[in-house]
Formats: C-alpha cells, structure tokens, sequence
C-alpha cells in the first residue's frame, strides 16, 4: 500500500457514520448487508447514505454487488488488513519486544479453527 492510498482510507473513515457503516459491514462479514438494511440500522437517509458508501466503495474499503432490485455491500477485510500492516511496516525499529503487546491486540476475534490429528499427519 502507497501513502496516497492509505490517507485515502483514513480520511474515507475519519466521518463518524462512515467508520459506523464500515464497523457494521465488518460484523456482517462475509454475507454484507443491503444498503437500505445500513440506512436504517444507522438512522442515515438513503440518499445521503448513497454517498457515505460510495467514498468507501471509491477508498477500496468496501465493494457492492447488485442482487436483483437490491445492491448488498461488504466490507474489504484485506483493504484492512493492508492499511494496518501499512502503519505496522517496520515497526519498532526491529524491537519486537515494544510491538508485541500491540500485535497481540490486533489478534482475530476468532481465531482460525484447529486442524485436526489426521490433517497434521496427512501428506
């Protein structure tokens, strides 16, 4: 990720009901939401919500797909995952030990399941 990208990202998520629809689209993650579902949860009038989720769909922060009469959004996760490892990039000056508490915080809510023995194992 370049700077230009990234202060693109932020300033798409420094508008407190754009961060709120990209925190309600992250918790809906994978199946999204329909954008009249997002007005309404969030009490936005659809038109301006339209613009809300466009300057997110246009910071690469969340994409749309059309169902029939309905557009369902969701979040990026990876356009995330991007911009944290963009402010992470050589972190520290190399002292793990000064950024270890912060990538502990930053550890999935739900961690990926166990595999089981017979996968371990099997070649």
């Amino acid at each position: 990720m370049d700077i230009e990208t990234a202060t693109t990202a932020f300033s798409a998520l420094a508008q407190p009901t754009r961060l709120a629809v990209f925190q309600l689209l992250m918790a809906h993650e994978p199946d999204g939401v329909p954008a009249g579902e997002i007005a309404r949860e969030l009490a936005v009038p659809h038109n301006t919500m339209s613009t809300h989720l466009a300057v997110l769909a246009r910071a690469g922060l969340i994409e749309a797909e059309r169902q029939s009469r309905t557009i369902l959004y969701r979040a990026r996760p990876k356009a995330i995952q991007a911009l944290a490892s963009f402010l992470m990039k050589d972190c520290c000056g190399g002292r793990p030990d000064v950024c270890a508490p912060l990538i502990a915080e930053l550890q999935p809510c739900c961690p990926p399941a166990q595999s089981t023995l017979a996968e371990k194992t099997h070649v």
